[in-house]
């Protein structure tokens, strides 16, 4: 029992914030035809407006984001074609994005670049892990073995920096952009912009969520090391 409730409490934190920021966004996908315009059509409007035409807006299967490098805003089929508060306020989320890049957001621009060294680093992280056991076998070096696992984690562990290091950037993105930009507009319905509020804030922590996750894949590879 001294066991169960830690463990309980460790899952919780690790998958609470992923679970709440899904219940808030599905809550507001309903209902699907709140607004009349879409989301791709709210952000194309935002853009527009605030002197952006170069700024794409596409549909994606991989997530909503703005991509700085190709200046476009993504949205999943949900957002993009949807009608809802939870379609329009993350698509000015997104937007929020696209703002910052025009501005030169510098936290946008630093993790840009820690993005671009995230996938190599976790793939040099996880060959890592699989030498080290070999190494120590081998060679019969603990020592190395040790700082080659050492290495491992630390590269693995590269994604929830970057994770983290995004938080500030969803929150700026979410509330010093998007929130008074929908303000201004009058984009949103009477009593919405409290809804919007929420929906902002889980857009803003769905980076913390993942970030906590893949604090789950160091711990797994340390598992079976040990094991």
């Amino acid at each position: 029992m001294h066991i169960v409730i830690p463990v309980l409490l460790l899952l919780a934190i690790i998958f609470g914030p992923s679970w709440w920021v899904k219940r808030v966004l599905e809550k507001y996908s309903k209902p699907a035809d709140r607004y009349s315009g879409t989301g791709a059509e709210l952000a194309r409007v935002l853009l527009d407006k605030h002197d952006m035409p170069h700024v794409k807006v596409e549909q994606t299967e991989t997530g909503d984001h703005y991509d700085p490098i190709d200046k476009t805003v993504r949205l999943t089929p949900d957002k993009f074609n949807g009608h809802s508060l939870t379609a329009v306020t993350v698509a000015a989320h997104e937007v929020g994005h696209a703002l910052q890049d025009h501005t030169g957001y510098t936290p946008l621009h630093l993790r840009t670049r820690l993005v671009k060294l995230a996938v190599p680093a976790q793939k040099l992280g996880a060959g890592i892990m699989f030498a080290a056991p070999v190494l120590i076998l081998v060679t019969k070096a603990l020592p190395v073995g040790l700082l080659m696992v050492l290495g491992g984690l630390l590269t693995l562990g590269f994604a929830t920096v970057v994770h983290f290091v995004t938080l500030p950037m969803e929150w700026d993105a979410s509330f010093k952009r998007a929130l008074p930009v929908l303000k201004a507009g009058n984009y949103l319905h009477k009593g919405d912009l409290r809804h919007a509020r929420k929906i902002l804030l889980a857009a803003a922590m769905t980076y913390v969520a993942a970030s906590l996750i893949s604090l789950l894949n160091i711990g797994r590879w340390w598992a079976i090391l040990r094991a």
